[in-house]
């Protein structure tokens, strides 16, 4: 079995039936399932096949999905690729793991045009002008009748890869197999109580696990309609709350504030979800409250790219007895609370969490020591610090990663950092996170001068604008005379915070 089959069997159930809405276009599943058949028989027809990579930059819409399940019908990988990246960053990730195929959005032609030398022989597919490429219609007219299945192609077969940024600066690429996606869709049932009835409502960007497989993924596994927005627009999001009958939806902290923060917050009608589903950083407690005061139980999910995401989750019911917790186990998971040893922690003691499940990825890509490094003895060593309660509810605690989660968006600082000691008029630096109301986080960077310079805060942001994602820029730099140090030289990175804490003022 491969998970195209899924649109194929609810095809057959119910072909009239509306999978996607999207910007007032409605595919319904016998729609859906005739465009995989064309997109995977223009993919075999231009040379994917089983182990091949099809890479995807541009927002959510229907093609994008196509591209997901036609590429698991033919065995090949699916990259979908961050679009708030800069250039330099699309391409290292191009360059790890090259692609047959290269599909991008209007929006992106140019950034790709200018690395384009780098990305060999892949073909470039664009969803407008661009000369020397290939066009999406010229692209599918190539489909030559219905694709052969490949036997080998199963649950085992690798059929996502994700980029996430390493404590090193250097992206990695998490391999989820179709069995992966299937494990994942499972928990997600069991954690909604998904059933076809449903109507999903997906603003959270596709490129990230968060918004592929929270909801969208299993919701079209389970014969639900997807009402699917090619970003997340505050306005547009509250029109289809209001009047498309969605019922569940997975909304960010960062998202559901700038929505708290709307004029239409007090008066909008949630009466028609019976969830809203947040995760990606810990969540405050005042957003759980604004949710609860509409009437609407706010549960939270946690996981990582990692973890496909679905590790951990809270149920409706739990939703305010149990608020600011993550929950319990997924329904196809185990957790563990690990000491520095790794032995078991009893209630109420901050460990590392780990995490076991087929939903789990089975690797980076390339990265045989990084992979090494956290899938040991079968388990998913999370890097984040949680405990739990007397009841088995998990809550989290902090990262003992030095990761950055702003606005949902994981930033790492070694990225950062690598670019600013570039410069020659800082001698070093040091990035962090530190609490913000609206994001979760913002970053931070902390700068030593080299002597007689005379760089500023907004230098320092300059030097970085185009080099990485506009979200990863500083919100803040501090600039100091030394950073604080062990006896051995390394940087104390809590004594940063500590800094930061005392001085930090707006670059």
């Amino acid at each position: 079995m491969n998970v195209s089959e899924w649109i194929d069997r609810h095809a057959g159930l119910t072909p009239a039936k509306t999978a996607i809405r999207f910007c007032g276009r409605d595919v319904s599943y016998a729609q859906f399932a005739e465009l995989i058949d064309r997109v995977a028989a223009a993919l075999a027809a231009s040379g994917v096949k089983r182990g091949s990579c099809v890479a995807f930059l541009g927002f959510n819409s229907p093609e994008m999905l196509a591209l997901l399940f036609a590429s698991a019908r033919l065995g090949a990988l699916f990259m979908p690729l961050n679009w708030r990246l800069a250039g330099p960053e699309h391409r290292q990730m191009l360059e790890d793991c090259p692609p047959a195929l290269l599909f991008v959005e209007a929006p992106y032609i140019a950034q790709t045009e200018a690395f384009r030398s780098a990305l060999g022989a892949a073909t470039l597919v664009s969803f407008g002008p661009a000369e020397g490429w290939i066009s999406w219609a010229d692209f599918c007219s190539q489909a030559k009748g219905p694709t052969p299945r490949d036997p080998q192609v199963g649950p085992d077969t690798p059929l996502l890869i994700c980029y996430t940024s390493g404590s090193t600066g250097k992206p990695k690429g998490v391999l989820l197999t179709q069995g992966a996606l299937i494990c994942n869709a499972a928990n997600s049932a069991d954690m909604h109580d998904l059933t076809a009835n449903d109507i999903i409502l997906t603003t959270l960007p596709l490129f990230h696990v968060g918004g592929l497989n929270n909801q969208t993924t299993p919701a079209l596994q389970t014969g639900c309609t997807v009402v699917l927005h090619p970003k997340f627009d505050v306005d547009a999001t509250f029109d289809a709350i209001e009047r498309e009958g969605i019922t569940l939806t997975v909304l960010v902290p960062a998202q559901l504030d700038m929505m708290m923060a709307h004029r239409r917050w007090t008066s909008a009608d949630f009466s028609g979800l019976r969830m809203i589903t947040t995760g990606s950083t810990i969540v405050p407690l005042h957003v759980i409250n604004a949710v609860h005061a509409k009437g609407v139980p706010m549960v939270q999910v946690y996981g990582s790219t990692e973890t496909c995401p679905i590790a951990v989750y809270l149920k409706a019911e739990d939703a305010r007895r149990k608020a600011g917790s993550t929950g319990k186990a997924a329904l196809h998971c185990r957790l563990r609370i690990v000491d520095g040893h790794g032995i078991d922690v009893k209630p109420g003691i901050t460990g590392e969490i780990l995490v076991q499940g087929d939903n789990v990825m089975i690797g980076y890509w390339n990265a045989p020591q990084a992979t090494k490094a956290v899938l040991i003895d079968g388990w998913f060593h999370t890097g984040d610090m949680g405990h739990q309660d007397e009841d088995g509810y998990l809550y989290v605690d902090g990262r003992s990663k030095e990761m950055i989660i702003s606005g949902g968006e994981n930033i790492y600082p070694a990225e950062i950092e690598n670019l600013l000691i570039e410069c020659s008029d800082i001698l070093e630096a040091s990035v962090i996170g530190r609490p913000d109301d609206r994001w979760g986080e913002i970053v931070v960077a902390v700068v030593v001068p080299r002597a007689n310079s005379l760089i500023t805060g907004d230098q320092v942001v300059k030097l970085l604008e185009g080099r990485i994602a506009r979200f990863k820029l500083p919100k803040e730099v501090v600039l100091v005379n030394q950073l604080p140090r062990t006896a051995l030289g390394k940087i104390r990175k809590e004594d940063v915070r500590q800094m930061v804490a005392r001085v930090a003022s707006p670059h």
